[in-house]
């Protein structure tokens, strides 16, 4: 089996932990716009290409799946996600699975906007969200809302854009400074309208993230729940994983309402009254993965086995509870 992670930056653990379950003769093959991505480092077969949006994108990685006879392929950038869902079946007619959700579901997922109110409709609650600057003054005036707020890209990646505002003078200064921001980034092809800007209530608590779990054809097949202890740069640094039965039953409604394909990384944050909000859905291995893995959550190794046709043991889907984990740095050798 050959595996091809494209935009493959620094998932350094994710091509590992695959490398751990391919068996002997098995290829990792990871593309990047840079060769000196640390990811690249430890695929079997590295190959640089062009940025997501460029016109012959699509093509070149076409030509990358036909020439290494590549049977699965993993995408580890939210920016690329459309574009794979969208060309989903020209990669399939070469005999590649894309592990890759479709269209409509990489749209609620990628619009955070939609997401919040996706969200509500199944009876879970969202932050209150906003995308214009009027409403957002009509509800603090109103009382509905208060200070502090997020501000964010409302077709973002990461923590880019991300601003806590303070008072209306930092809400006029910071959206017109984000829009301008996200007219200078790689996010000014990813939005759509004017409306490209989200504002949000600021919640404070404990926050979690989890990894909701489907098959290949959008069952879902488990829920792992971590408790973020510690972020960094917008993922998380140290986490904890917890048995926590009203939260796992989120995500396993999440999942079975979204139908997407593999991995969910979810955010959920808790309100001091206690209630859970759901803050985001990334449909991708997220930067919380790790946590799982290393808990005992084996999607790699489930992913493979189900593009083989096998089936897959229930309890390699669930992770031991309260262990805990913490990331590091190290240097790596560009080669």
């Amino acid at each position: 089996m050959n595996i091809l992670f494209t935009c493959a930056g620094r998932r350094t653990y994710l091509l590992k932990y695959f490398k751990e379950n391919l068996s002997e003769g098995d290829k990792v093959f990871a593309t990047d716009m840079q060769l000196s991505a640390p990811a690249l480092q430890v695929a079997d077969v590295k190959i640089q290409v062009p940025a997501v949006y460029a016109a012959d994108y699509v093509d070149i990685t076409l030509g990358i799946c036909k020439e290494h006879n590549i049977n699965v392929l993993i995408s580890l950038n939210d920016l690329e996600l459309p574009i794979l869902a969208e060309n989903k079946a020209r990669f399939e007619d070469l005999g590649v699975k894309v592990i890759v959700s479709d269209p409509e579901v990489i749209d609620i997922c990628f619009d955070k906007y939609k997401t919040a109110q996706w969200v509500e409709s199944l009876g879970l609650k969202s932050p209150k969200t906003y995308v214009r600057l009027q409403d957002v003054k009509d509800a603090l005036a109103k009382g509905e809302i208060h200070f502090p707020l997020f501000m964010k890209p409302r077709w973002g990646s990461g923590s880019i854009g991300l601003e806590s505002i303070a008072d209306m003078e930092e809400l006029d200064i910071y959206y017109h400074l984000l829009m301008k921001k996200i007219k200078k980034t790689i996010l000014a092809t990813a939005s759509v309208g004017d409306e490209y800007i989200m504002i949000q209530e600021k919640l404070t608590g404990n926050e979690f993230g989890l990894d909701v779990m489907n098959d290949l054809e959008g069952n879902n097949v488990g829920v792992s729940v971590k408790q973020k202890l510690a972020m960094r740069a917008g993922e998380t640094d140290k986490a904890v994983t917890r048995d926590l039965p009203e939260v796992r039953e989120m995500g396993r409604k999440i999942g079975e309402a979204l139908k997407h394909i593999g991995n969910l990384d979810v955010d959920i944050m808790q309100r001091a009254n206690g209630d859970y909000c759901v803050l985001e859905l990334n449909p991708r291995f997220g930067g919380g993965f790790p946590f799982s893995y290393e808990a005992g959550v084996n999607m790699p190794k489930a992913i493979i086995q189900w593009v083989k046709g096998e089936e897959v043991e229930p309890q390699m889907l669930q992770p031991e509870y309260g262990r805990m984990f913490s990331k590091n740095d190290y240097l790596m050798e560009i080669k």
